[in-house]
């Protein structure tokens, strides 16, 4: 299942909300469809503000809070072998121990994750992916994509999103409406949890679509480099080589 980051253009600003400030090393985006860009943006946003905004404004108003816990739950224990997989690919083999406990304890005591017993007992959760991965396997960001209905990307990252796509647990395990209502719970659950950063960008950006670009880029080179990136090098070492 796509991670909802990935849903709307909105989701990639809630990283900024949460201080991740520290820019990449490409200091400009590399993004010559920006006109193509922009336009997606636009059809994204709109439908979002039509259908999904509405929705997921229902959804958190009638169901639940216990309720929409357990699905966001679920959703995170189903998706942790794409983590598990991951980590062990970029080196990780620790947290791929603790993360395959998790996914044992919550499926199990946890009734199919719907409780999250694991963290509880001192595993905390991780969350990786294939664009992470191959950035810390050195390969370059590439163009800036703003995805139909999938917000913003990169060249990196776009071919994990296939690849999330054509293993996702709930394609495997269900089949026509089934596969269509699982997939479309997951999205108004993970839209829900986006609803106070929709209106910080609703109300403070100038250009919003800046705004979700750069959010979403410094929030995948703080992935990367698990919350903690290099500080950029703001000293010009020409001047000191005289």
């Amino acid at each position: 299942m796509l991670r909802i980051t990935k849903l709307t253009s909105i989701g990639a600003l809630i990283v900024v909300l949460a201080g991740c400030a520290v820019r990449p090393p490409e200091q400009e985006a590399n993004d010559p469809l920006e006109p193509l860009n922009r336009a997606i943006y636009r059809f994204n946003d709109a439908l979002d503000r039509a259908v999904l905004r509405p929705v997921a404004e229902g959804y958190q108003e009638y169901v639940p809070s216990p309720v929409r816990t357990g699905v966001r739950n679920f959703f995170f224990n189903i998706r942790e072998p794409f983590t598990i997989v991951n980590q062990v690919l970029q080196g990780k083999p620790d947290q791929a121990a603790g993360d395959t406990m998790r996914l044992i304890f919550n499926t199990t005591f946890g009734v199919f994750g719907l409780f999250d017993v694991a963290t509880g007992w001192g595993l905390e959760p991780h969350e990786e992916d294939f664009g992470q991965t191959f950035g810390v396997w050195g390969i370059g960001e590439g163009w800036f994509l703003m995805l139909p209905l999938l917000g913003p990307s990169t060249a990196r990252d776009a071919p994990g999103l296939v690849l999330e796509y054509k293993f996702a647990p709930i394609r495997q395990l269900t089949s026509g409406v089934e596969t269509y209502a699982a997939a479309g719970l997951f999205f108004i659950s993970e839209r829900a949890e986006l609803l106070s950063a929709t209106e910080v960008l609703d109300t403070a950006s100038v250009d919003p679509y800046l705004e979700v670009r750069e959010a979403y880029r410094q929030k995948r080179w703080s992935e990367i480099h698990d919350g903690n990136p290099p500080e950029p090098d703001f000293f010009d070492k020409e001047l000191f080589e005289e």
